[in-house]
């Protein structure tokens, strides 16, 4: 070897400084990107994970899949394979708790029957983590709390998912209401109904369920007429029927029922199991209209107003813009809009919606 001069060593030192500070710079940023991506353990592997949610989560700007939360092995190993998931990336409802340690995951995102969203929550509020939970938030407004009352103990945020407050044409549907674009709102007409398939499944029982359309997808109906109308609701009216007593003798299997709100707005929705093919949702309003048809799919939904013009602007993934809006919000820290006392109001409305079909009268929410 050659000795350096010192003006050598110290024109190569110079050389190295100069290209280190781009390496580095380079790498700092990579890391810094990643760094802004929250975790995310996505609990309860179903239909609705692996068709949605995951291929979402792959969209996403401020999110990545961190963990994965299942009683099936056989399920849980698929998922390793599909997404590079190591090991200590995988639990059990049984070992929620050692989430604690894993400090990869920032939320986790509880998509299990409705009736265990309350145990899953406080599981994962206890380990830490923030929560985005599917809706309903739970089947009972005590159940709710709980999970609330949980996530502020733990100084964690609770989300409701609640795709449709990220659709353009939902959002749109808000600011003509809002801004009165074609009068004050007088009459909002909403429904969602859907073939729910195969009997034996846990939508169809209570214990899991803890209703049935209303539950799954009449709270679509009931979303959307409280956040065009801008207002809670004082008086609720409803009919349930059934077409199919054995298929649907724990839950409901079709319910319409009229909301009153205290502008003097009225509400008239429906839902069911069995009339597939309804989804959408219109305003009348004092010098015109304005509808969504269809208004709650994934993607592919439109509209129209009274004055000729289209509602329709370019498809994006909801479930992608609702993960990343909430990642946004804990980075950012700043609330929600759609927090878990939002999906604790809709509980309590459709508590008062099964109590007045049981009764066969109104029942007042003031």
């Amino acid at each position: 070897m050659t000795k350096l001069s010192r003006r050598e060593f110290l024109a190569s030192t110079a050389a190295a400084m100069a290209a280190g500070p781009f390496i580095s710079t380079s790498s700092m940023r990579a890391r810094a990107q990643e760094s802004r991506k929250l975790g995310f353990a996505i609990c309860g592997l179903g239909k609705l994970s692996t068709d949605q949610i995951a291929p979402a989560l792959m969209k996403t700007k401020h999110c990545r899949l961190a963990g994965i939360v299942t009683g099936t092995p056989a399920k849980a190993q698929a998922w390793q394979a599909k997404y590079g998931l190591d090991t200590r990336s995988v639990y059990s409802y049984d070992t929620m708790h050692r989430m604690a340690e894993n400090r990869d995951i920032d939320v986790v995102y509880v998509v299990t029957p409705n009736a265990l969203h309350a145990r899953d929550t406080i599981a994962a509020a206890k380990a830490g983590k923030h929560v985005f939970c599917e809706k309903p938030l739970e089947i009972s407004v005590e159940r709710c709390q709980q999970m609330i009352d949980a996530c502020r103990q733990a100084g964690r945020m609770l989300g409701t998912a609640y795709r449709c407050q990220f659709d353009p044409h939902h959002l749109e549907c808000i600011r003509l209401a809002r801004e009165r674009v074609f009068g004050a709102p007088n009459i909002i007409q909403a429904g969602f109904a859907i073939d729910v398939g195969e009997p034996g499944q846990w939508r169809l029982k209570r214990e899991l369920a803890g209703g049935g359309a209303l539950m799954d997808v009449g709270i679509y109906a009931l979303q959307a007429t409280r956040y065009l109308s801008g207002e809670e609701p004082v008086l609720v009216s409803a009919v349930e029927t059934k077409t199919d007593p054995r298929r649907f003798a724990e839950v409901d299997e079709s319910m319409v029922w009229t909301t009153r709100f205290p502008s003097g707005v009225v509400a008239y929705c429906s839902t069911s199991y069995k009339a597939g093919g309804i989804q959408n949702l219109r305003v009348n309003a004092d010098d015109g209209w304005f509808e969504l048809d269809p208004a709650f799919f994934y993607g592919g939904n439109r509209g129209r107003r009274s004055d000729g013009k289209e509602i329709r602007y370019p498809q994006i993934d909801l479930f992608a813009a609702e993960m990343d809006d909430f990642a946004q919000c804990i980075l950012e820290g700043r609330p929600t809009k759609v927090p878990g006392e939002e999906g604790l109001r809709d509980v309590r409305i459709m508590q008062a919606i099964y109590e007045s079909a049981r009764m066969s009268r109104a029942v007042s929410l003031a």
